[in-house]
């Protein structure tokens, strides 16, 4: 019998756990952007906690981002063990008990401590929604559907943003104590959501439970049990399993394995994408949008916060784009362009704000929007969702922990940095980042194979071709050419001959393999 409660087949389905996932995405989006507006030494907060310097400012921030590694870590040891739907149900309680600490804090350390709790629960939060999502949305619209989540995120970000404007009128600790008491209302709706909701069919056939797998998919699908389809899936799944499990029960030196699964590149790309993602000033701008306004360009507190909130508008729309952008154009020339909008953004900046001009520094606040629309078409929702992408099943789970845990640690210290580095750099900080995200252009180009389209189940036999860039070229995305034994062992139809190769059958389409292909 199926262990959930919902009736949900088909597209309302992939609907009700895209709509789960996405509601941990926007608390996501909620806590990077909620101390911006709030943290401070000249206003409400300021007066509770005694003026707290920059020092103190990055580590009530950025502190958030070590528990965060901490649940990333936890969902490394016991998420393959507990599933998605329970990790995420316990991401959703740690969420609340932090939620309920930071808004009843009275000391310094007690609102760290809710932070490091909080952020815990987001570490187990962000290592667990994009996997559970991935592995039961659809191959062709998987990268929109994914993308959603970002564009969510987005939206917790512009809820913290104008709460925190609106509450930055009153002088009493109202002002920081109801937002950060208002994302437990998103954490609540994370764990109310999932409860319905069945389990991943890939997890569930990695525990034996066929039967269920089975169950899931034909709802997924909304197509009966036995239709040749769902077999399909599920036999692409097993077949899949057992080729990852022949080395016997999960090792950890298979991360760093090669081989033609290439792991270890898996791995590599894993944690790359995301020291990559946080190194393009993405959470410099997120975390202190208000401050980065004040301290760099010298406006006003008040219009600072307008700002911020207005920024997150241009986030927003960016993410909304890359709805239609990453399916369509693939996820390695969006991020490329994205790369390439973000260094533009920060070089203009730096040279505006070089002629320390009232003009010059909204020219230079212009910039900043634009990077947030160039952020939220590519390095946003892409860098999330990519690693759940190119890892196989079999380590799926524990490179999105990889994954959270390498974004969370790298976001600590761009988090605990920034206050510092604007106090004493001022605008000059934005080269550094102008210089980076010019960078990551060739590192994509040459190590970042195309995923739109493929199947998950394909996507493990990627880098099969060798060499330097691991088939990176060879990946154009849709379809993938699967070595003919594993076409003949998950059951896919051989028609006949077509001048010295082969006929397959790919999701619907035939494709022409030559002898050399297979």
């Amino acid at each position: 019998m199926p262990l959930w409660k919902h009736n949900f087949r088909g597209n309302a389905l992939v609907a009700a756990i895209t709509a789960c996932t996405c509601q941990g995405f926007i608390v996501f989006g909620y806590d990077q952007g909620v101390m911006s507006g709030i943290i401070g030494a000249d206003n409400a907060f300021g007066d509770y906690f005694n003026s707290p310097d920059p020092n103190v400012q990055g580590n009530i921030t950025a502190l958030f981002d070590i528990g965060a590694v901490a649940g990333a870590i936890l969902s490394y040891v016991v998420g393959e063990t507990l599933g998605r739907r329970r990790m995420i149900m316990l991401a959703g309680s740690t969420l609340i008990i932090g939620t309920i600490i930071l808004a009843s804090s009275t000391s310094i350390a007690q609102l760290i401590a809710g932070r490091i709790i909080t952020g815990v629960g987001m570490g187990i939060n962000c290592a667990t929604s994009p996997v559970y999502l991935g592995e039961c949305c659809p191959p062709k619209n998987r990268g929109a559907i994914l993308s959603i989540q970002g564009l969510l995120a987005i939206v917790g970000l512009l809820i913290a943003y104008w709460l925190d404007y609106g509450t930055s009128f009153y002088d009493s600790d109202f002002q920081w104590r109801f937002p950060l008491a208002f994302q437990g209302i998103f954490a609540l709706g994370l764990l109310v959501q999932v409860i319905g909701l069945p389990e991943s069919p890939r997890w569930l056939v990695l525990k034996d439970r066929g039967q269920e797998a089975q169950a899931v998919l034909s709802a997924l699908h909304d197509l009966p049990e036995d239709h040749p389809e769902v077999q399909l899936s599920l036999q692409e799944i097993h077949t899949a399993q057992e080729l990852a499990s022949r080395g016997g029960p999960f090792s950890y030196k298979e991360l760093f394995s090669g081989g033609k699964l290439q792991n270890w590149r898996r791995t590599t790309l894993t944690v790359v994408i995301m020291i990559m993602q946080q190194f393009t000033g993405a959470n410099m701008i997120n975390y202190y949008a208000p401050v980065v306004y004040q301290g760099t360009m010298k406006i006003s507190r008040h219009t600072s916060l307008i700002l911020g909130g207005c920024t997150g508008v241009a986030y927003l729309i960016g993410s909304f784009i890359s709805l239609f952008t990453t399916d369509f154009h693939g996820r390695r020339l969006v991020l490329m362009w994205s790369s390439a909008g973000l260094s533009m953004c920060f070089i203009v900046a730096t040279i505006l704000l070089s002629f320390e001009t009232v003009g010059a520094a909204y020219g230079a606040a212009a910039m900043i929007f634009l990077f947030q629309t160039f952020l939220g078409i590519g390095w946003h929702p892409i860098a999330w969702f990519y690693p759940s992408e190119i890892n196989t099943t079999r380590l799926r789970s524990r490179a999105a922990a990889i994954t959270a845990a390498s974004n969370w640690m790298t976001t600590f210290v761009v988090v605990k940095i920034t206050p510092i580095a604007i106090a004493n750099l001022s605008w000059r900080t934005f080269i550094i980042f102008g210089v980076l995200n010019a960078a990551w252009i060739p590192v994509i180009y040459f190590f970042f194979p195309e995923t739109k389209g493929l199947s998950l189940e394909d996507i493990d036999h990627i880098f099969e071709k060798g060499g330097f860039t691991g088939g990176v070229f060879s990946s154009k995305g849709g379809r993938t050419v699967v070595p003919h034994q594993h076409r003949q062992e998950v059951g896919l139809e051989i028609e006949g001959k077509s001048d010295g190769g082969v006929v397959v059958h790919v999701e619907g389409n035939s494709k022409d393999v030559t002898a050399e292909d297979v």
